[in-house]
């Protein structure tokens, strides 16, 4: 059924609950999961990713998400870490799509629960754009 899932996470409890859902797919299903982290950073809170060389980042970001990881890991899934830049909606949706995923799974909401009430939800975005399926997690 789903060879190739991807679920967006940022570090948030929607996030860790959408990869719970994603590894539990993957464990079933014998599918390929990855964990597509977005780097905004014109919206970013955390100002700890500026003036980060990229070769540092992906460390800074896989130590940020460990708690995700640790989902994957209680399942027996190792999943890959992609990393992209820009605007979280559409860098998630042209990623996908590029790349050919059978199944995407966002968290309903993100870290910042007041951007997305007033510029759209990512989840919306990505729902109404995506070729594939998606799966919204609450």
């Amino acid at each position: 059924m789903y060879k190739k899932i991807l679920v967006a996470v940022d570090g948030s409890d929607h996030s860790k609950r959408a990869a719970q859902h994603a590894a539990d797919l993957a464990a079933s299903t014998g599918a390929a999961a990855d964990m597509l982290y977005v780097v905004d950073y014109d919206r970013s809170r955390e100002k700890e990713f500026e003036n980060v060389p990229k070769d540092e980042l992906e460390g800074k970001i896989t130590d940020r998400l460990d708690h995700v990881f640790e989902v994957f890991r209680e399942k027996g899934v190792g999943p890959g870490l992609k990393i992209q830049y820009g605007e979280p909606g559409p860098t998630i949706v042209k990623f996908c799509n590029a790349e050919n995923y059978d199944l995407v799974i966002v968290g309903s909401r993100g870290l910042n629960a007041f951007q997305e009430m007033v510029l759209g939800s990512v989840s919306h975005k990505v729902a109404k754009r995506v070729d594939c399926p998606v799966l919204l997690v609450k």
